[in-house]
């Protein structure tokens, strides 16, 4: 299949849930992709170009240096690594999206190949009359520079060893975000476009909204892990602990509206706020570091071998 906006190959369709070998192949691309940039941000510095937050990485077009390539091997190697993350996330504009060209807010005109369907502080979605799929929009954080998205950012607790707090991200932490989405067995996603302005496309297979205020704390998705309370405070919902690719992630903000029912009848999950374990903030701490080692064999061991967690 061919997306009908990007002209590239693409895993999804309206509702239709990828095979085996999709979902695989969808996990290669978020892992690709976030290695591409890694590559990118790394040379980007033996440069010196400064790059925090990435945003000005991220919208690199492939020819941005096409005349110090020619004198100079390193920075030869620094257009290799953008046309390589161009490869994996290219550059397009919103008009190519059916949004209208000089408008103001394009997002918030009419669109005849897209019908507006949600939309938040972080993206909005747009079902597509062509493919039938969902297209999301996250849209740069006005007023932080140049920030999308959102993260967890960690600090100590009054009652807890840690304390998370949502705060706006970085391109790669959403990038990370829509992976953990895919590795949960949530709704398809694919990264398929970046433009100029730095408005991150993703889409996502199509599910059935549930009703808001639904209970999630026994419907989550399998390989998530309680996390004890001793340990760990977040301002977002069900805060969990995941395992991608073995290292330790929070997976948060779990409620019914970032739940849709898939066409096979399953609650699969389409967004979350989420970081990397914070193991140098807790690396020192004995009942958490032997409480990680005991849920990556085991998920469901107590935060104690001899007390349940309910007890803590």
């Amino acid at each position: 299949m061919q997306d009908p906006f990007t002209g590239r190959p693409t895993r999804l369709e309206g509702r239709r849930l990828p095979d085996a070998a999709g979902r695989n192949g969808l996990q290669d691309d978020h892992r690709r992709r976030l290695e591409a940039l890694a590559r990118l941000s790394e040379i980007a510095a033996e440069c010196g170009v400064a790059a925090d937050p990435d945003r000005d990485l991220v919208t690199l077009p492939e020819d941005e240096l096409s005349l110090l390539e020619l004198g100079d091997p390193l920075w030869a190697a620094f257009g290799r690594a953008i046309r390589a993350w161009r490869s994996e996330v290219p550059l397009m504009r919103l008009e190519d999206f059916g949004f209208p060209e000089g408008a103001d807010n394009p997002l918030e005109e009419a669109n005849p190949r897209m019908q507006r369907i949600g939309g938040g502080v972080e993206a909005w979605a747009f079902a597509s009359e062509d493919s039938g799929a969902v297209y999301k929009f996250y849209l740069p954080i006005e007023g932080e520079a140049k920030r999308v998205g959102s993260a967890f950012a960690f600090g100590p607790g009054d009652e807890t060893q840690l304390n998370a707090a949502a705060r706006p991200g970085e391109y790669r932490e959403l990038l990370l975000k829509l992976w953990l989405i895919d590795a949960l067995e949530g709704m398809p996603t694919e990264v398929i476009a970046v433009t100029p302005e730095g408005v991150l496309v993703a889409k996502q297979a199509l599910g059935q909204v549930l009703p808001q205020g639904d209970d999630m704390s026994s419907r989550l998705p399998d390989g998530l892990i309680e996390i004890p309370s001793r340990f760990l405070r977040a301002d977002r919902d069900h805060p969990r602990l995941f395992f991608l690719d073995g290292s330790p992630h929070l997976v948060a903000d779990l409620h019914a509206r970032n739940f849709v029912r898939a066409e096979d009848g399953r609650l699969r999950v389409i967004d979350l706020v989420a970081a990397p374990w914070p193991a140098d903030r807790t690396g020192g701490d004995a009942s958490i570091r032997t409480w990680m080692e005991r849920v990556r064999m085991d998920p469901r061991a107590p935060a104690l071998p001899e007390s349940p967690d309910s007890e803590l």
